[in-house]
């Protein structure tokens, strides 16, 4: 059997993990930067802790809404956020997400990897998503 797809990517930001923790869980602050592929964030709200769920709407450019939900499955304050990955429209193609943080200096470096994915052009449309969301962070914290 083989491995279902995954990626993995990493930025190095100008800010601290606490910072970075914060921005990416503290939804005034993430829709400030959240606009993968050009979508603005109507709503995210999230249940920070283990078992906690979370659920995100966007919308894109052409007016299409893109609603994901999740449930939290790890959460070590400014350092780790584990939690699953599921389109409202494809609840079976259930995905993995990690966050890991590290500090480094006056920075800190960003790993995300997301894996379990259902095919390889849903990783490749998830690679563009999440680099979009990783460049608005980055200009966040410029």
């Amino acid at each position: 059997m083989s491995a279902r797809p995954s990626l993995t990517l990493q930025r190095h930001l100008k800010a601290s993990p606490e910072k970075v923790f914060s921005a990416w869980t503290d939804p005034q602050q993430t829709v400030k930067w959240l606009h993968p592929g050009g979508c603005d964030v109507l709503l995210w709200e999230m249940e920070l802790k283990v078992g906690g769920r979370f659920h995100m709407i966007m919308r894109a450019p052409d007016g299409e809404e893109h609603e994901v939900r999740g449930v939290f499955r790890e959460v070590a304050l400014n350092e780790k956020l584990v939690y699953t990955w599921a389109f409202r429209t494809t609840p079976e193609r259930e995905s993995l997400v990690t966050l890991s943080l590290k500090a480094d200096g006056d920075g800190t470096w960003l790993t995300l990897t997301h894996e379990q994915f259902f095919d390889e052009a849903a990783r490749d449309s998830h690679r563009a998503g999440w680099t979009d969301t990783l460049d608005g962070l980055e200009r966040y914290f410029s």
